[in-house]
This record gives structure tokens, C-alpha cells and sequence, in this order.
């Protein structure tokens, strides 16, 4: 009994081809949990579509990755002078965000960052007279820059990049590579065709592996079904049950990221009032589960323990039996499934 996340593998792979197609010189990522497919898995998926390149989170995951995969490896935390040494492969490119972390890896390949509207790490514009001297000591593999999702203000994605791409051309350092974050394939085209000696090269995860939403499942095995009655106690804190009905207990629990959210960005009115709503909800003990059983999802009878989750399912539905699976709408970035099946 598991916690499964199924995969349309013709139909996920499809999608990812789509995708290249969209982007040339595609660098895919594959950081955290592997977006939810494990980092094995996805090495697999970037060498079968023939990337030379594949984009890591920190230097952990690139000692982990190096035994994955054969070809270079891009590690997108940014170097800093004290960090924890890891042996790497010479095939492993540093980022660098700050021009002492430059001066900290002579002779090392590496990817120079620069501060983009996100504003959280790279070299400013007042860095560029200093990088002449600190560049020559390393092999400098290009630029990058790493936009933001939402551009409220209405600034162009495409003429950030071209504003630093100006800015380097300005202070004659090296273009011929840019690797980009966030950009859609018209505007890494308009690019291309603006700086035509300059190979564009954009780093995608999310939309590479998680763009069809439909290819993939989640489902938590049934392990035991018992009926209670209105006023009977059950579980760790003994709650009593609010009305008769069924305690399902599937698979799938906080160590597998069930009940573990990440905090999210509301915009607008609307979700604004629902995230009250379910705060409100919570302070009485009812929290919706991602559980879904007869079209709904279920309520959670109580706080999902490490590996099950306790479900209540009212006695005016059929209640699921034991070795049924419950789709589960669970987050991939978060979720550590027990097994993958490919169908």
C-alpha cells in the first residue's frame, strides 16, 4: 500500500518535446525534490532527449547528480568565499553573483549572475569596471540573468535582458552565451534576432517537466475503512465525531509532504476571502484534505500522521474499501511519492 504518483509517459514526454522545440539550447533544471519525479529520474529524461547541460540547485545535489548524469552540470546557487568545499567534477559550472566570488574560484568554469528586478543576487552595474581583471583567472561559460513571474509595473521582460545586455556590451566584457530564467519562447526569439552573436540559452524546470498537468497522478492507497457514529471518539487527541460516518486511513503522510503547503501570493479580492475562509477553518479543526473520494475532496478527520492520513468521509456516501487508491492533488515541488509507475 503506497503513496503512487502515475505517469502518462507518452503523453509527458510529448510535452517535453514541445517544449524544446520551443526552446532551442533548452537548459533543463532539476533541483529540490526532482520536481517531484527525483533527481535519477529526471537525469535519465534530460540524457534520453540529448541535453549536454543540466541545471542543479546547490553543490549537494551536483555531487549526487554527477553519477546520473554524463554531461555538464550547472549549479544555480550563487558560490560564496567559506561555503562548505564539496568535490566536484571539472564538468560542474559555478554561478557567481558577486565579483569576490569570482576572485574565489581561479581557474574554476563559471556563470556570472547579474541583478535583475528580482533583486535578490547578482553583480550590479557599479561591479562591471571590476570584472576585466577578476574574469581572467577563470573560464568564464557566460551571463545569466533570473527574471521575475509577475511584472506588475509593466516593464518588458525582454528589454531587461536587452538593458543588461547593453550594459555588458557597454563595458566589453564577453557575450557569447546569456542563459535566462522566466522568458517565453517569443521573447527568447526577439532575443536571438536582436543579438545574433549571442547564444541564448533559457533554464526551465517548471514548464519543462510540470507543463501538462494531466500527465501525471497522485494516489494514496486505502489501508482501512471504520464506521463511526455521531459523539464516538477517535484518533491521537480522541476528537469526537460531528456526525456518522466512515475514517478512511490512505497512504500518504507528512513525510511524503501531504498537509505541507508553501505560502502563496494571493491577488485579487477573491482569493483573498477564500484564504480567510480556510483560516478560518482551521481554527476549528477542519482542514480540507487533498484527498478526493466520490468527486470531493475529503476533510481531514485529524492532522495527517508521518505516513497515513485519517480522512472522514460522511455516512451518506459509499465508503471507499480497502485497496481502493484516492487521486491526491498534492504539490510536486513537495511531495516524496513511495513509487512511480509509468502507464
Amino acid at each position: 500500500m503506497a503513496l503512487t504518483l502515475y505517469v502518462d509517459t507518452a503523453r509527458w514526454r510529448a510535452h517535453q518535446q514541445t517544449v524544446l522545440q520551443q526552446f532551442p539550447g533548452i537548459v533543463p533544471v532539476c533541483k529540490g525534490n526532482g520536481y517531484g519525479f527525483g533527481h535519477e529520474r529526471l537525469a535519465e529524461e534530460a540524457a534520453r532527449f540529448g541535453a549536454d547541460i543540466l541545471a542543479v540547485g546547490t553543490t549537494y545535489e551536483a555531487a549526487r547528480m554527477k553519477d546520473f548524469f554524463s554531461g555538464d552540470l550547472l549549479v544555480l546557487t550563487p558560490f560564496r568565499r567559506g561555503e562548505e568545499p564539496v568535490p566536484l567534477p571539472d564538468r560542474v559550472i559555478r554561478s557567481v553573483s558577486s565579483v569576490d566570488g569570482v576572485y574565489g574560484l581561479v581557474n574554476a568554469r563559471v556563470v556570472i549572475e547579474v541583478m535583475s528586478s528580482m533583486k535578490r543576487h547578482g553583480i550590479t552595474e557599479q561591479d562591471l569596471p571590476q570584472l576585466h581583471a577578476a574574469i581572467e583567472n577563470v573560464r568564464l561559460e557566460g551571463f545569466a540573468i533570473h527574471l521575475p513571474l509577475d511584472r506588475t509595473d509593466g516593464i518588458d521582460a525582454v528589454e531587461e535582458v536587452i538593458a543588461w545586455m547593453d550594459r555588458l556590451r557597454a563595458a566589453r566584457l564577453p557575450l557569447h552565451t546569456m542563459f535566462v530564467s522566466h522568458l517565453k519562447a517569443d521573447e527568447l526569439a526577439r532575443l536571438q534576432q536582436q543579438f545574433p552573436q549571442t547564444r541564448f540559452r533559457a533554464r526551465i524546470g517548471t514548464r519543462l517537466w510540470l507543463g501538462d498537468h494531466e500527465s501525471t497522478e497522485y494516489r494514496g492507497s486505502v489501508l482501512d475503512v471504520t464506521r463511526v457514529a455521531k459523539g464516538d471518539r477517535f484518533g491521537y487527541r480522541q476528537q469526537k465525531a460531528t456526525s456518522d460516518g466512515y475514517l478512511v486511513v490512505v497512504a500518504g503522510g507528512t513525510s511524503h509532504g501531504v498537509g505541507l503547503e508553501a505560502p502563496k501570493a494571493l491577488h485579487g479580492v477573491m482569493p483573498r476571502a477564500k484564504g480567510v475562509a480556510r483560516a478560518g477553518l482551521a481554527t476549528v479543526n477542519r482542514n480540507l484534505s487533498p484527498f478526493v473520494w466520490s468527486s470531493k475532496q475529503r476533510w481531514f478527520a485529524e492532522p495527517p500522521h508521518m505516513q497515513v492520513s485519517i480522512l472522514f468521509v460522511p455516512g451518506d456516501v459509499p465508503a471507499p474499501q480497502v485497496g481502493d487508491e484516492l487521486v491526491a492533488h498534492l504539490r510536486h515541488t513537495t511531495t516524496q511519492f513511495d513509487r512511480l509507475l509509468d502507464r
